[in-house]
């Protein structure tokens, strides 16, 4: 893969197979972005767990102190009086049944995270063929199946996060935008670290995290020292 011109010049100051401190990474890494636009920081982390075992999947959710600095948009699956309290909440769009031809049919898609009440899970099951590739479908472990929509959408709103494991085993999150001070970025880093090594699995024998990086959209990746996890 070529790489542009501005991204080799922002490669030249890491140094390859050098493992960074955290906070020297999130330094180095906001130095290096380089685009016109406000780059997200990435962490993407490797781990030792086999997620093909039930007993070594991680999935959870955590709320970034500085939030993620992008705008989400919540949609609320709820009847009765929870549809009053999601909006009241300042959720985006709340609905029931109603919304399940306009998201099956029409491809209607204006939202980046659902929250759902228990009751409501027999509807927004029938979307699981079009929520759960996009990573949409809620899930009691993220804490978006819940009767306490309030929570939820303060929660979302307020800069919570999911992280789960991918296919290979790795877990992507972002932890802010290259506009973000290295305390904001160091704040919310930290938080997601210590919700991940809460969520070790008991089952898991070996090394829990293999390698750490740290990227933004378009720079170059920064490895961090595991060392301390």
């Amino acid at each position: 893969m070529k790489h542009g011109k501005k991204y080799t010049e922002a490669a030249k100051q890491v140094e390859r197979g050098n493992f960074y401190e955290a906070d020297d990474a999130i330094a180095l890494v906001k130095k290096t972005a380089t685009a016109k636009f406000d780059e997200t920081v990435e962490v993407h982390i490797r781990t030792g767990c086999d997620g093909r075992h039930a007993e070594q999947q991680i999935r959870g959710a955590v709320v970034l102190p500085n939030g993620t600095g992008k705008t989400v948009r919540v949609l609320v699956f709820a009847k009765g009086d929870k549809v009053a309290e999601a909006e009241a909440a300042g959720a985006d769009y709340v609905g029931g049944e109603e919304l399940i031809p306009k998201i099956q049919n029409d491809g209607w898609f204006e939202f980046d995270v659902v929250v759902a009440t228990p009751d409501m899970m027999g509807v927004v099951g029938r979307l699981g063929k079009v929520l759960g590739p996009k990573g949409l479908m809620p899930n009691p472990k993220a804490g978006t199946v819940t009767m306490d929509v309030t929570k939820a959408v303060n929660d979302i709103k307020a800069g919570k996060i999911e992280y789960r494991l991918d296919k290979a085993n790795i877990i992507h999150c972002p932890v802010g935008k290259a506009s973000f001070s290295e305390e904001q970025l160091s704040q919310n880093f930290n938080a997601l670290m210590d919700a991940i090594v809460k969520a070790k699995p008991s089952a898991l024998k070996g090394q829990y995290i293999k390698s750490l990086t740290l990227a933004t959209t378009m720079g170059p990746g920064v490895k961090v020292s595991v060392a301390k996890y």
